[in-house]
């Protein structure tokens, strides 16, 4: 990242953004990009690690809140949908970011981790959205922003729950931008390429690989490198501004080139 990419914007301006699984990561990274944009951010979050995140932004000068919640509970979907409409009057921008990966064939995998990431991964999306379409819709639209894979395009080796989950969500979200477009609500996908965050580490020792080969592996594609979490953070930034007015029901590969000669 360069110093530039870092100061402050105004190109979220009096928006109100939610952003589920902002505790650490992808999550955290588009949080306070967003903050420094000039957003109002609302912070979901099973972990507690979200207070620490909240608390950074206001820090700094800007406006957030965080709601500890289990988004794969319809419940806890619109506990956090009421509170972010209460705290600031709107939610502009929903960015449903939570997500989980289980490195494991279907002969490897557990009936509990099947259902534990296709809930975590998709059930989220379609509750979170479920919640925040109608206050959208009634304050002239806003930007859906889901977190999908290069996975979701493409198969992997031992990941077969993954894979499935994070194809869901492109056609969720294609889905979504049909039926939603007329109210002016714009959905859209990111499908980051593997990203430096606890979460890539963590499928290391999951397959049982030593991490730092995991790493150099990883890297092992045109630019020759593995993303940040701030490069992902950029993309959402991108589809939750009006620099992208235009752009609904499209999935953004953001991987490094890992995917340019996939058919």
């Amino acid at each position: 990242m360069t110093s530039a990419s870092k100061q402050p914007g105004n190109s979220l301006a009096g928006k109100i953004a939610l952003i589920t699984g902002a505790a650490h990561g992808i999550g955290r990274a588009t949080a306070s990009l967003f903050a420094r944009e000039g957003a109002a951010v609302a912070i979901a979050d099973i972990s507690e690690a979200g207070h620490s995140v909240a608390e950074e932004i206001v820090r700094a000068g800007g406006k957030a809140i965080f709601e500890q919640a289990d988004v794969t509970r319809s419940v806890d979907c619109r506990r956090v949908a009421e509170r972010t409409f209460h705290e600031f009057g709107s939610i502009n921008i929903l960015f449903n970011n939570a997500g989980i990966i289980r490195r494991a064939s279907v002969l490897e995998l557990n009936e509990e981790d099947w259902d534990r990431t296709m809930a975590v991964n998709v059930k989220s999306v379609f509750l979170m959205s479920q919640q925040v379409i109608p206050i959208m819709a009634g304050t002239g639209g806003g930007s859906i922003i889901n977190t999908a894979s290069g996975w979701g395009l493409a198969g992997g080796r031992r990941a077969a729950a993954y894979c499935a989950s994070k194809g869901a969500v492109v056609l969720l979200t294609k889905a979504m931008a049909i039926d939603h477009g007329p109210q002016q609500i714009r959905v859209n996908c990111i499908c980051p390429g593997d990203t430096d965050t606890a979460m890539l580490r963590d499928e290391a020792r999951q397959l049982g690989e030593q991490q730092e080969r995991f790493l150099t592996d990883s890297a092992r594609r045109p630019l020759g490198r593995i993303g940040t979490a701030e490069e992902i953070a950029q993309a959402a930034l991108y589809l939750a501004s009006d620099a992208s007015s235009f752009v609904s029901g499209t999935a953004l590969v953001v991987d490094g080139g890992g995917l340019a000669g996939s058919a």
